[in-house]
């Protein structure tokens, strides 16, 4: 196996980027990104802790992250399974990075930044959805932000309902969870609750 090592390496088989690839790039938000963001209903935040590294899925109404100002992002933080990976991390090591999708669309915008959680009740209270209030927000200080061509959606069909898959073909949450626990866990039970609990604790 032949192994890359150096920036020099990578450089002499991939080149430099084109002006394209680096003129996109801007500091704050531009008017362009904002239509995008305010777009979107889904993006995926990376964060880095004493543990290792995290990813975490976030998805709300179209324009759930908030636009601050030209450099500040506001995101809630939504019931989920109150494991707070991604919180635990920012609050050891700020660093911060986002990838929102919309649907249909074959761009990507990636954010790098910095971030803080917040719990100003002022600020929570502006994101209640159905008199329900996020119990913080991440607050994001943007560093960079520029927009990812549309190839890797274009080669992956993402948006192509002709390519979405059966959930009947893979396993379930309960599946797996019966199976890690092994069996301690009913996972038959898990997805019949599933829907209904789900239901109830969605904001």
């Amino acid at each position: 196996m032949s192994i890359i090592e150096t920036v020099g390496q990578l450089e002499a088989i991939y080149g430099l980027p084109q002006k394209t690839s680096l003129v996109k790039v801007a500091s704050r938000m531009t008017p362009h990104y904002a239509r995008i963001l305010e777009a979107s209903p889904f993006c995926a935040l990376a964060t880095v802790g004493p543990e290792g590294l995290d990813c975490s899925p976030r998805g709300d109404l179209s324009g759930f992250v908030r636009i601050g100002d030209e450099t500040t992002l506001l995101l809630p933080d939504r019931r989920g399974n109150n494991r707070i990976d991604s919180l635990r991390n920012i609050v050891r090591d700020p660093r911060v990075a986002l990838m929102f999708l919309v649907p249909g669309s074959g761009n990507a915008l990636r954010v790098n930044g910095r971030a803080q959680i917040s719990v100003e009740p002022s600020l929570l209270a502006s994101f209640e959805v159905q008199d329900k209030a996020p119990r913080s927000v991440i607050v994001i200080t943007i560093e960079e932000i520029y927009f990812q061509c549309a190839r890797a959606i274009v080669r992956s069909k993402l948006w192509d309902p002709a390519q979405q898959v059966d959930p009947k073909t893979l396993p379930s949450a309960g599946d797996i969870i019966d199976s890690m626990s092994s069996g301690e866990i009913d996972g038959k039970a898990y997805d019949e609750e599933w829907p209904g609990r789900a239901a109830k604790t969605m904001w």
